[in-house]
């Protein structure tokens, strides 16, 4: 097939040619969105699953919603050790840079521009050369604790929005890399807004584990958000995913071929995209067939391996090596952590570290109490490749 033409997009984020089996969750975040809009209460969602699974595609597309619904948005990825308020005031700035030019809410911008002023004040965020052109309002958002001083800032800016006709969604992936005390913050925020029935909403997506780690964070969370899981595509909207973007380009596939990529990817989107990029680059002839699938294996799963398993693994001690090793030897899915020490050859106590330190990492997570399972999908296959030999000295 014409590589020019291929139409499949594996890649970090990168929207597939065909976002099937999300229908139900864009619908949701567009109907919470409207009812903010009007004034009306709304739960808005975190998004939860494991690696590849499209949680970063749907974040892009609930914001593209967001803006086309004339909300105000902005965008933060979460990476280890972020600062919530760096993040912020950064991303903040623009927007009410926007709603100050409207003179009818000049006082409300104002004041919420002087709120942003204290609270990157209050934070040491350097704000490199730019001005806020405004000054400082005693006692909004300067005392320095962000439990305090966030609602105080996202209330302000909130009350400028509402006098706009306007709203703010703030959006961030991969949630689960903020602190405690910043997702704390964050959630209390979101609080705030709502008891007031402001337009500012916050739409988020990150591992498995972040369900917990937001309820301890603060108690009443799922009374504020819905957290539905993000996982595997049915085998019909996998087929979807594969055929349609095929025969936009007047390509077929064959029966068989269609069944051995979708039991090869166990239905995970990125991998279908990988895979659908490899047939079609192996077949020389339309339809696609099965021959054309198993060609393109070997390609596929090495293009996995340096990359999208790889990156991972780079972040791994040996000894965070061996635990992770340890756990694909026990199979796919989930297994209880008294059991991958003991085929780690150590007692639980001992490597509970260890285990702890990946779940930090973002390479494991616990399903339930006791259980321990990876966090990307067919990682387990992976490390047998990479480290064929067990048990490892």
């Amino acid at each position: 097939m014409d590589a020019r033409r291929n139409p499949y997009a594996p890649g970090a984020g990168t929207p597939p040619p065909t976002l099937a089996g999300r229908d139900a969750l864009l619908d949701a975040a567009k109907l919470a969105l409207e009812r903010i809009h009007i004034g009306r209460p709304a739960k808005s969602f975190i998004a939860v699953g494991l690696r590849g699974v499209g949680k970063t595609v749907i974040m892009n597309q609930v914001q593209q919603i967001a803006e086309s619904e004339k909300f105000h948005s902005i965008y933060i990825e979460a990476f280890d050790e972020i600062r919530l308020p760096d993040a912020l005031t950064k991303a903040l700035r623009p927007v009410l840079l926007k709603i100050s030019k409207r003179e009818a809410v000049h006082d409300l911008a104002v004041r919420a521009l002087a709120g942003l002023r204290n609270f990157a004040s209050a934070f040491s965020v350097s704000f490199q050369g730019f001005d806020l052109g405004v000054q400082a309002e005693a006692g909004l958002a300067d005392t320095g604790d962000i439990t305090a001083d966030l609602p105080d800032l996202l209330v302000a800016i909130g009350e400028a929005a509402k006098a706009t006709g306007s709203a703010l969604a703030i959006i961030i992936d991969e949630v689960q890399y903020l602190g405690e005390t910043d997702m704390s913050a964050l959630i209390m925020a979101i609080h705030r807004c709502n008891q007031k029935l402001l337009p500012v909403v916050l739409f988020g997506a990150g591992l498995p584990q972040l369900r917990g780690k937001m309820g301890d964070a603060k108690s009443y969370v799922e009374r504020l958000f819905d957290f539905p899981n993000v996982d595997a595509l049915s085998s019909d909207d996998a087929r979807l995913a594969i055929e349609k973007p095929a025969n936009d380009e007047g390509i077929q596939y064959t029966t068989d071929a269609l069944v051995e990529i979708l039991r090869v990817t166990s239905c995970y989107p990125y991998f279908l995209q990988e895979w659908g990029h490899f047939a079609w680059l192996s077949a020389q002839e339309n339809p696609i067939t099965k021959d054309d699938v198993l060609r393109s294996h070997d390609q596929a799963i090495s293009k996995l391996d340096q990359s999208f398993f790889r990156v991972r693994l780079d972040r791994m001690t040996p000894t965070e090596r061996k635990y992770m090793r340890a756990l694909a030897e026990l199979g796919p899915g989930s297994h209880r952590s008294g059991d991958i020490a003991r085929v780690y050859g150590a007692n639980v106590t001992s490597v509970a570290p260890l285990r702890s330190g990946l779940i930090a990492k973002g390479m494991i997570y616990s399903p339930a109490h006791g259980d321990t399972a990876f966090t990307v999908p067919l990682f387990d296959d992976f490390m047998r490749r990479e480290m064929p030999n067990w048990p490892v000295s």
